[in-house]
């Protein structure tokens, strides 16, 4: 079993703090393996309701006396299967002697788990699980990681048929039962159609017109369907960095699916060979460098940007923080270059320094002037004198 130990970190500090933690992310990420590893070095009894499981909701049907009773770690599985719980929980954690802490793992977003930041508001703090990353697997295991996803199940299923098999599955269990059971009804067709279509935008700004065109349907319509999407953890947004108010700046965000893996089954590809020879090679490589590169900084979404000009220059990832900018450019390649688009992003956005994401490993090179290649495997193995990890810990840690 891969041990997750930077999430299990998070989670111990934020169950010091708060009496509800909940733990988001798409569903088979990780959250029930994570969860029984935190009850399992909780000191006092831990308790695990899953309520999918038809004893367990049995169990909850006077949820009241159960709950209140408890003392320990509770911890309450696919909590989005329950949103009458929330007012409860609130009680509970109102609680002077605060005798339990709940851990809730849930496969919607806060925005479609009905009145949660309501009821639990200032009692709750949010984690995000992704799949696995680059600095939790083997040096070896970046082109597996690339074209099977973070799945645990995908990624480390014995071949790549099982990997793809699984990640079929997956796609009908979600669009099937799983949004259902968010009370989403839409058509399962309707909806894989979209969902394939975005394959295909992956990694490119958001143009709904053309996609309701596409799908006969209206702008308003294929604005939900991205939101349903996004708010089950399977496609996210980068927002556009606005700085230049004289330049016809891109305002659209750009649109990813969240997995390489889903996005390669939706794609049709199959195999590395495949991939390597499919026009959306580079926008698959561009979405996981990107992702990684905000996991390795801690980057939250509100710090992320992408920069574009309508005119061509553009940068895929921009992050500030306290006063600095990091810029990141994605390159497949083993021997990036130094180009005129990123001297003028450089000029334009003031940055701090500009690395290029390539393929491979080794040490961080210099290109030009403020440019340097930054291998992607080589982010879990950085050591703290290179200079972009210096540049982290000096100013941004």
């Amino acid at each position: 079993m891969i041990h997750r130990s930077r999430h299990l970190q998070a989670l111990r500090t934020a169950l010091s703090l708060f009496p509800v933690v909940a733990m988001l992310g798409a569903r088979q990420v990780g959250k029930t393996t994570l969860a029984r590893e935190m009850a399992k070095e909780w000191t006092e009894p831990a308790h695990h309701f899953d309520l999918q499981d038809p004893e367990d909701q049995a169990r909850l049907s006077d949820a009241s006396f159960v709950l209140r009773r408890l003392t320990g770690l509770v911890v309450l599985d696919e909590i989005q299967l329950r949103p009458d719980l929330f007012p409860l929980l609130r009680v509970l954690a109102d609680r002077a002697d605060t005798p339990a802490r709940f851990l809730l793992l849930g496969s919607a977003a806060p925005e479609l788990l009905r009145n949660t930041a309501e009821s639990l508001a200032g009692r709750v703090v949010f984690h995000e699980l992704e799949g696995l990353m680059l600095d939790e697997l083997p040096s070896p295991m970046l082109d597996a990681r690339w074209l099977r996803g973070g799945f645990p199940r995908s990624l480390l299923a014995p071949s790549d048929a099982a990997s793809r098999a699984w990640r079929e599955s997956f796609i009908r269990t979600y669009l099937e039962r799983d949004l259902p059971q968010l009370g989403i009804n839409l058509p399962a067709l309707t909806l894989r159609r979209f969902w394939t279509m975005l394959a295909h935008y992956h990694a490119q700004t958001w143009n709904g017109s053309e996609l309701a065109r596409a799908l006969g349907v209206s702008d308003k319509t294929v604005a939900r369907y991205l939101d349903i999407l996004e708010g089950t953890f399977m496609t996210w947004r980068l927002r556009p960095w606005h700085g230049n108010q004289g330049k016809r700046e891109v305002k659209a965000p750009k649109v990813y699916l969240s997995d390489t893996g889903l996005l390669h089954s939706l794609l049709g590809i199959a195999a590395e060979h495949d991939l390597l020879a499919h026009p959306k090679c580079g926008a698959s490589w561009e979405g996981l460098a990107v992702r990684e590169i905000m996991h390795k900084i801690g980057a939250g979404r509100d710090e992320a940007h992408f920069w574009g000009l309508h005119s061509g220059a553009e940068l895929d990832l921009l992050i500030e923080r306290q006063g600095q900018r990091l810029g990141f450019e994605v390159k497949l390649t083993r021997s990036p270059k130094a180009t005129p688009s990123m001297r003028s992003a450089q000029q334009a956005l003031g940055l701090t320094h500009l690395y290029v994401l390539c393929h491979g490993d080794g040490p961080i090179a210099p290109l030009a002037d403020g440019i340097s290649a930054l291998p992607l495997q080589s982010l879990s193995t950085l050591h703290a004198d290179s200079a972009f990890e210096a540049l982290l810990t000096a100013s941004w840690r």
